[in-house]
C-alpha cells in the first residue's frame, strides 16, 4: 500500500506588497520629475506617481496570485504535491528468457555468441 504524500507547507505569495511598494516608488519618481516644476510641481509628481505606482502594484500582485493558482493546478495535476510522481503505473516485467522485452545481465552479450 502506498503511503500518501502530504501536502508541503504553504510559503505564501512572493508579491504581497506590490501596491505599498508601486505606491512609494511611483511617490518618490513623481516627486523627483515634479521638482523640475518647483515645490507645486513635486507634489503633484507625489500624488500622480503614488496613484499609478499603486495600480502597477495591484496588476503585479493580480498576476502573482494567477501565476501561483495556475501552477499549484499544474502541480495537482502531474502529481507534484498529490499523488505518485515518478512511480511505476504497473510493476516491471521480471526478467526471463521466455520475456524478449526484458532484459537481463546475462543478456548484454547473447548476440556476440558464436
Amino acid at each position: 500500500m502506498r503511503k500518501q504524500k502530504t501536502n508541503p507547507p504553504t510559503i505564501g505569495h512572493a508579491h504581497e506588497h506590490g501596491v505599498d511598494v508601486g505606491a512609494v516608488a511611483g511617490e518618490l519618481a513623481g516627486a523627483l520629475v515634479g521638482s523640475v516644476a518647483g515645490p507645486a510641481g513635486a507634489v503633484a509628481g507625489m500624488v500622480i506617481g503614488s496613484v499609478a505606482g499603486g495600480l502597477a502594484g495591484k496588476v503585479l500582485d493580480d498576476e502573482a496570485r494567477r501565476t501561483s493558482a495556475h501552477d499549484a493546478e499544474l502541480d495537482d495535476t502531474i502529481g507534484v504535491t498529490h499523488g505518485d510522481l515518478g512511480a511505476p503505473a504497473a510493476p516491471a516485467p521480471a526478467a526471463t528468457p521466455s520475456n524478449p522485452q526484458a532484459s537481463g545481465p546475462n543478456d548484454l552479450f547473447s548476440d556476440l555468441d558464436p
